[in-house]
């Protein structure tokens, strides 16, 4: 099994910064992509941004510019640092992994952080 496990998440005013975490854990044998999630209250959850192996980084056009997805495959993390953030970023943020556990694919997720943006 694999398992996602975030961190970072709080409460924030207007302009300020937020750093997510994500570990995973379990004998991963590939990672394919991993990325974070949001989803707002009354709202589906998107993609905020996704760091694919071998291909070139995604990020949401609301978020682009602001926000920077880094991975450390091998301590098997993924971070979002979030700078200027708005009240429009108030989320759940989820990491999602995507790859191989024991030569069957997965697609993880995490149990989600708060991100509350908020004067």
């Amino acid at each position: 099994q694999v398992q996602l496990v975030e961190s970072g998440g709080g409460l924030v005013q207007p302009g300020g910064s937020l750093e997510l975490s994500c570990a995973a854990s379990g004998r991963i044998s590939r990672i394919d992509s991993m990325g974070w999630y949001r989803q707002a209250p009354g709202k589906q959850r998107e993609l905020v941004a996704v760091s694919p192996s071998g291909g070139s980084t995604n990020y949401a056009s609301s978020v682009k510019g602001r926000f920077t997805i880094s991975r450390d495959d091998a301590k098997s993390t993924v971070a979002l640092q979030m700078n200027s953030l708005q009240p429009e970023d108030t989320a759940i943020y989820y990491c999602n992994l995507k790859g191989y556990y024991m030569g069957t694919g997965v697609d993880s997720w995490g149990q989600g952080t708060q991100g509350t943006v908020s004067s």
